[in-house]
This record gives C-alpha cells, sequence and structure tokens, in this order.
C-alpha cells in the first residue's frame, strides 16, 4: 500500500476514529489528541498493516492500545486534584525559628583552625572566605597578587592537612 493510500484510508476513517476515541475517554478534547497520536502510530507503523485486511478493524486496535497504556501511565502517576491555596500551609513555616547554632560551632573551629596556621596564611585565606577578591586582598594586606593566590592555596592545604588529623 502506497503513502498517499494508507493517508487516504486514514482519513475515510477520521470520524470513526473520533467517535470511537470519545467512548474511551468520554472527552472532546483528549478524543482529540487521541485521534492524533493514533493516525501519527498508525502511519509510523503502516508498514505492519497487511493489504487485504480490515482497516478499520487495525486502526480500532492501534487507538485501543494506546488508550490503554495511556490509561495505565496515569494510573501510576500521583496527581493532586486540589487548588495549592490547600497546601500553602507546608510551605509556610511560622512556627520554626531559625537555629544557627551548628553554623556557629562550624565557625568556631574554622576559627580555631586558622589560628593553628598562623597570621601570614590565615589572615588572606579568611578575607577570601568572605567573598573578597584577590586585587582587594592584595590592596589591603600590600602584598602581590601572586602572592595573595599562593597563601591562600597554602592555607587550604594546611587546614586540609589539620581537619583529617582531628578526624583520624
Amino acid at each position: 500500500m502506497s503513502v498517499t493510500e494508507f493517508a487516504s484510508r486514514l482519513d475515510h476513517f477520521q470520524l470513526f476514529m473520533y467517535n470511537f476515541a470519545l467512548r474511551l475517554t468520554q472527552n472532546s478534547e483528549k478524543a482529540k489528541d487521541l485521534v492524533q497520536d493514533t493516525s501519527l502510530r498508525a502511519y509510523r507503523y503502516r508498514a505492519n498493516f497487511q493489504a487485504g485486511t480490515n482497516f478499520k478493524g487495525w486502526i480500532a486496535t492501534v487507538m485501543r492500545n494506546l488508550f490503554v497504556n495511556q490509561y495505565r501511565k496515569d494510573q501510576k502517576r500521583k496527581v493532586v486534584s486540589e487548588p495549592v491555596e490547600n497546601f500553602t500551609f507546608a510551605l509556610e513555616s511560622k512556627v520554626i525559628t531559625p537555629n544557627q547554632g551548628e553554623v556557629n560551632l562550624r565557625m568556631q573551629e574554622l576559627r580555631g583552625i586558622l589560628a593553628q596556621i598562623g597570621d601570614l596564611y590565615s589572615k588572606p585565606f579568611f578575607m577570601h572566605f568572605q567573598g573578597y577578591e584577590y586585587k582587594e586582598i592584595a590592596q589591603t594586606l600590600d602584598t602581590p597578587v601572586g602572592t595573595i593566590k599562593s597563601r591562600i592555596f597554602t592555607a587550604r592545604k594546611k587546614m586540609q592537612l589539620l581537619i583529617t588529623a582531628r578526624y583520624d
């Protein structure tokens, strides 16, 4: 069967396909989508249609299989059909107060480690940690930018060794 002959037969059964899809979906828009999906699927697999067999039955089978597959997929998907306003309680945290305890302990530990590596490395590292750029740190400490980068790198390595030694 040629492509034009197949397309002609498909067009001939458009009304049948829409009515069948409407019976399956019980919704006009979903029926139109199902007809479109069926037409695409049938065209894609037109080589599977055997000439001389019932085209109407074949197209109905394609549509039914598509509908069943979509129905099963929709059953697995969890859909909430309530308005978002009903769930605002989950998004708001009115009773919870922020707790900075863990952050304060980490900063205290970081300052202790910085004190162990000395001011030569800790000052540029801490300024970099606070968000200063290399140029700003170099100007503040009156030191070349390359030296600042080297000291920050060395500070990271020393701190890494101190932290791993602490937890080993």
